[in-house]
This record gives structure tokens, C-alpha cells and sequence, in this order.
């Protein structure tokens, strides 16, 4: 919806802007729409991405967008990372030397980061303040919006900072080098594009992962239905790829490896759905315009689940999600998406399992 600008326009005139989001995968990927947006509105303008290490493969994906990246060391107060105390002084001499004209604090209600972003020493700071504390500048700074969405939340930051709306869409942008990686694993390369599903069970934080033995039944049901299963995830969470492939009966191919995210984002970009429990796979899922099904039980998906309804669906109960709930989230998706699938995928039509599969 439209909102009232900052009442001094700080992109007005602006030539290098810093934006500190120090977050992981799914986060950052929810600001990609703010900073589409802050690029159509001051094309000009060298924005540097300030954020943890593995970032900077993530601003060369988005070079579109991103002129520069700057990883920061952490602190004791932000528990993304382990700190690097050491090398903050050097990390703060940097930043000022910069002399950014801008920099946008895009980290959360700014509790912890606003006073972080303020010493890059920039000529004007803006972000979130938290509602129940002062705002810094009040010229600048947009009392944190609750219960949005995390998409919007960012772009009505960039907006209140005035640039124009540019889309809520998620972007995920592949590469040759993502696709040689891939082409390079023997058990992916005999894969039909559009009729295999990747089942994605394991997440950074264990309270967010759904029962193995519930993907299981999902990854049994949709094979019955004519897809291959393939169990997708990092090379660390290979153990719990193995786990769903020995609850399953239904054979299964395991390419948890220790690979790129964006090999593995290759993979999904051919598979005909995805269901995972990791709202960061959920957002690539979206970036890349495959069929998901994400699972909620621990994570509020009022702020996190794909906006992109049509494409995909949430499952959500709190503390508790039931494998026919998932599963036929799964079938109303691929029936509904049939009609819309890609030329490779047409004529992969997958059938209903009988109502007892439906039910399990």
C-alpha cells in the first residue's frame, strides 16, 4: 500500500548507499525485492551489501543489484555468526573511509544494529527503530512494523526512504557455473526435468524440521503417483537425508552433498515440486518459480511463507502438522499447475494416489 516518504528523501542526490542485513539465505532473500526496488530508483548509485562472509557469493549472484560487498565480523550481541572482535576496528576504519552518502540499516527493529550502522560513518543512517525506544533520527527512521510479511516489511522501508515499488517477487538467478557444478554429479544428470520432487527435511535450527518419518510418507505417496524422490540438502545434513531414505519403501535418491546453493538451486529449478520444513529452501523454491510445499509449525508464516499463492502453499498447525494435510496440499498443487507447466514438463500430469495414500 502507499506510504508517506521519510520527510527528507535521503536517496535524493545519492551516490553510494551501504545496506547492512548480516542475516542467512532466506532472510537476505526477502530483502531482493527492497533492493530491486532501491536500484530502479538510483541506478546510479554503488550500493555495497554489508553482511555475513557467505554473502558475498550471494551479491556476485545479484550483481544486478549489488556493486560491492563487505563482510562484517560480527559482534557478541547478533548470534548469526561467531564474532570476530578482532578485526571490528578494522571492519568500522573501512566502512568510514567509504564516506557512504547512505546507509540503510535493514537488519531487524535496529535494538542491537542500529548502533552498528551508525558507525560506518555515513553522511545520513536510516532503518527501523523499535517502537518502545527513541528513534535515532527521527528524520530517517521508520518505527519497526509488526506483523508484516518480511518481503514488505523491507520494501516499505525503501519506499518510506523513496524509492518507487518495484515488485514483491523473489529472485533466484542461475548460472553457468551453478550448472556445470550440477552436470558434474553422475546421480543428478539422469534425472527427467519436471518429473522427479525433491523432499528437503533438514533446517539450520532443529525445532523447525518436520518428523522423518512424515516426509517419508510424503516421499512414499508421491512416488506411488509417478515421481522420482529425491532427497535434497547440504552436505551436513546428509544424515537426516539418509534417515527419510531408510523410512521410506520406496527407492529414493539421496544428493544431500556438500555442494553450492546454487547447484543445488539447479536441481530444484527442474524438479516438478518441492516440499521442505526451511523456509530458506521455501524462498529460493519461490525465487526459482518451482512448485513447494512448505511446512509450518514453528515458524510464523504470516512473516515467512511464499506470498506466490498460487505456486505454492503452506501447511501450518501449531507444534504439530499431519502428513495428510502436507500431502494434499502436494496433489491440489501439482493439479492445480498441470495446465501451467513448463514445455519440459508437459505430459508429466501426475495422477491422485488412492484415498487410503491421501489419508495417511
Amino acid at each position: 500500500m502507499p506510504i508517506d516518504h521519510a520527510a527528507c528523501v535521503p536517496l535524493h542526490g545519492c551516490r553510494s548507499l551501504a545496506v547492512f542485513r548480516a542475516l542467512q539465505l532466506g532472510d537476505i532473500l526477502c530483502a531482493v525485492p527492497a533492493l530491486r526496488a532501491l536500484r530502479q530508483s538510483v541506478p546510479g548509485a554503488r550500493i555495497t551489501l554489508v553482511g555475513l562472509p557467505w554473502a558475498c557469493a550471494f551479491a556476485a549472484r545479484f550483481r544486478r543489484y549489488i556493486d560491492d560487498f563487505v563482510a562484517f565480523p560480527g559482534t557478541a550481541e547478533l548470534p548469526e555468526q561467531p564474532p570476530d572482535v578482532a578485526r571490528l576496528p578494522a571492519f568500522f576504519s573501512d566502512m568510514q573511509a567509504r564516506r557512504f552518502d547512505l546507509a540503510i540499516q535493514m537488519h531487524g527493529s535496529g535494538v542491537q544494529t542500529n548502533a552498528i550502522v551508525a558507525r560506518f560513518g555515513a553522511r545520513h543512517s536510516a532503518g527501523f527503530y523499535a517502537g518502545d525506544g527513541p528513534a535515532p533520527d527521527a528524520t530517517h527512521f521508520l518505527r519497526y512494523p509488526f506483523g508484516f510479511h518480511e518481503v514488505r516489511r523491507n520494501l516499505r522501508l525503501v519506499e518510506w526512504l523513496g524509492a518507487a515499488a518495484a515488485g514483491e517477487d523473489l529472485e533466484f538467478p542461475l548460472t553457468q557455473d551453478d550448472r556445470e557444478e550440477l552436470s558434474a554429479i553422475r546421480d543428478a544428470r539422469s534425472l527427467s526435468p519436471g518429473r522427479y520432487a525433491c523432499l528437503h527435511a533438514g533446517a539450520r535450527n532443529p525445532a523447525k524440521r518436520w518428523p522423518i518419518e512424515r516426509f517419508a510418507q510424503v516421499g512414499d505417496a508421491l512416488h506411488d503417483c509417478g515421481l522420482q524422490i529425491v532427497l535434497t540438502g547440504s552436505g551436513a545434513e546428509r544424515p537426516i537425508a539418509e534417515a527419510v531414505a531408510r523410512a521410506m519403501r520406496a527407492p529414493s535418491r539421496n544428493l544431500a552433498l556438500p555442494i553450492s546453493v546454487g547447484a543445488m538451486a539447479t536441481l530444484m529449478a527442474d524438479a516438478r515440486l518441492i516440499v521442505t520444513n526451511d523456509t530458506g529452501v521455501s524462498h529460493v523454491a519461490t525465487g526459482l518459480h518451482v512448485p513447494s510445499v512448505v511446512v509450518f509449525f514453528a515458524t510464523d508464516p504470516s512473516q515467512w511463507a511464499p506470498l506466490d499463492t498460487r505456486l505454492h502453499r503452506s501447511v501450518y498447525r501449531p507444534h504439530d502438522v499431519d502428513v495428510a494435510s502436507v500431502l494434499n496440499a502436494a496433489l491440489e498443487l501439482l493439479d492445480d499447475t498441470d495446465t501451467r507447466a513448463a514445455p519440459t514438463m508437459r505430459g508429466s500430469r501426475v495422477p491422485r494416489p488412492p484415498a487410503t495414500l491421501r489419508r495417511a
